[in-house]
């Protein structure tokens, strides 16, 4: 939970100080639905890597969309 926390405030603050136009957040957990609301209010397109894991309903209608840049991996596949 620490480690969401300090990583919910740096979306927060590079969000609210505009240092960013985009984020791509590596996780698939709702713990970041505040930040994700807060990036999109200050115009931060809000995108996911969930890393082919999946994504918390609730966390999901919050962001702009998703962006894979891992290949899936080999005992994933269909």
């Amino acid at each position: 939970k620490g480690v969401d926390i300090k990583i919910g405030i740096d979306i927060a603050s590079l969000a609210i100080q505009r240092m960013v136009n985009k984020i791509i957040l590596i996780s698939g957990d709702s713990d970041f639905v505040p930040a994700a609301k807060l990036a999109r209010r200050n115009g931060i397109d809000f995108l996911l890597d969930p890393m082919w894991n999946p994504i918390r309903p609730d966390l999901f209608e919050h962001i702009d969309g998703l962006q894979s840049n891992c290949p899936k991996p080999q005992h994933m596949k269909e």
